[in-house]
């Protein structure tokens, strides 16, 4: 249960239910919808699902700590959905200057990984994952050497960008939300849900801008993804202009083809205006070289509107479960690409990385050497 002073500390931090007077429903098959629908079924009034939300927003993981609710009521909550409202608790904690990585178990016990930033300027982010495992078997990434364990839920999924461990002073969530940590956000449709319930006004209450989604690929439903979800930012994993070799990299290629993904993305950027972000990721050897680079800069100057298509460079990072010939290129290299690139008249820049050192960057999620780490109460 949180302090006494760090509750007196958070009464003066805006929460999104405190800024709506009605909440809307919740999305149906969320804990939330299920509340909603029971306090709603047994006649009680629709200010106490309110003041749920609020305690949620504060901090509350559990009915108990939901003081503004009569007792009898949290009893019965808690008898009826269990006592823990946030579906996730917390087996270990890995730390780094500026990055904090968290291992989840569900209470089913699924296990996943969620990193949180915190940059200079004050702006924290957290990086979610969407799935246990990933069964798409991309061979740069500790995550798909896993193989598939299964879907979050959404409520899985938005228990890790409202979790307390991540509350300070000034906020009761990240300034921004990421869709690249394990699994692929695109595969799952519980992420069109938590998207829903993380920009509602009264829930989430994030600006959708403020929140990446980052896929390999899936075409259907990143098509789905720009009609529901348009002012997302969005991140298409490239990796090769090659289609042969980026199906080696990305065997999905071999489904939906960076092409037909592409083309979704070139109708996007003509109907919202918005960055559309591609990842490449420099591999020594593999796919930095001049042809690579030509390809690339011909790639981007193809699409409709060329100057919203931003390459963001990811050095390699070595990852637990990856292609074993795989290396990082030097720095220098790395540089060198990205300037390359910028000659050619294509927008690109090296994405900064931390957290290597602990298996929280790029491609390093895979939710089992953390199991090593001391484990952490909540």
């Amino acid at each position: 249960m949180p302090s006494q002073s760090s509750s007196r500390a958070h009464r003066n931090v805006k929460h999104p239910a405190s800024r709506v007077n009605v909440l809307p429903s919740p999305p149906s098959g969320t804990i939330l919808a299920n509340i909603h629908e029971h306090l709603a079924r047994t006649g009680v009034p629709s200010y106490r699902f309110r003041q749920l939300v609020l305690a949620l927003q504060q901090g509350a993981e559990s009915f108990d700590e939901v003081r503004e609710l009569p007792e009898p009521l949290r009893q019965e909550l808690s008898a009826h959905f269990g006592r823990t409202i946030l579906p996730l608790r917390i087996m270990s904690v890995q730390s780094e200057e500026q990055v904090e990585k968290v291992l989840f178990e569900t209470q089913a016990g699924a296990r996943l990984e969620t990193v949180h930033s915190r940059y200079r300027a004050g702006w924290s982010s957290v990086c979610v994952s969407s799935q246990a495992g990933c069964g798409l078997g991309c061979t740069f990434c500790a995550t798909g050497a896993l193989g598939f364990v299964r879907n979050l839920s959404s409520d899985e999924i938005c228990a890790q960008v409202v979790h307390r461990r991540w509350r300070t002073e000034a906020s009761t969530v990240p300034d921004s939300v990421a869709f690249m940590g394990m699994g692929e956000a695109l595969a799952n449709p519980s992420v069109f849900t938590a998207l829903q319930v993380l920009t509602s006004e009264g829930f989430g209450g994030l600006s959708p801008r403020r929140i990446t989604v980052s896929t390999v690929g899936v075409a259907p439903n990143l098509e789905r993804l720009t009609r529901e979800h348009p002012q997302v930012t969005l991140t298409l994993s490239v990796h090769s202009p090659f289609a042969a070799q980026r199906a080696e990299l990305i065997p999905l290629e071999r489904r939906y083809s960076l092409e037909e993904n592409l083309s979704i993305l070139d109708k996007h950027v003509v109907d919202v205006r918005r960055k559309i972000y591609l990842a490449y990721l420099l591999i020594a050897g593999v796919n930095d070289s001049v042809d690579h680079l030509k390809a690339l800069a011909r790639l981007v100057k193809a699409r409709s509107r060329p100057e919203l298509f931003h390459v963001s460079v990811i050095r390699y990072n070595d990852a637990f479960g990856a292609a074993p010939s795989y290396r990082a290129p030097t720095l220098e290299h790395v540089t060198g690409f990205v300037a390359q690139l910028q000659a050619s008249g294509v927008h690109a820049t090296r994405r900064q990385q931390f957290g290597s050192s602990i298996d929280a960057a790029c491609g390093q999620l895979h939710a089992r050497t953390a199991l090593s780490a001391p484990t952490t109460a909540r």
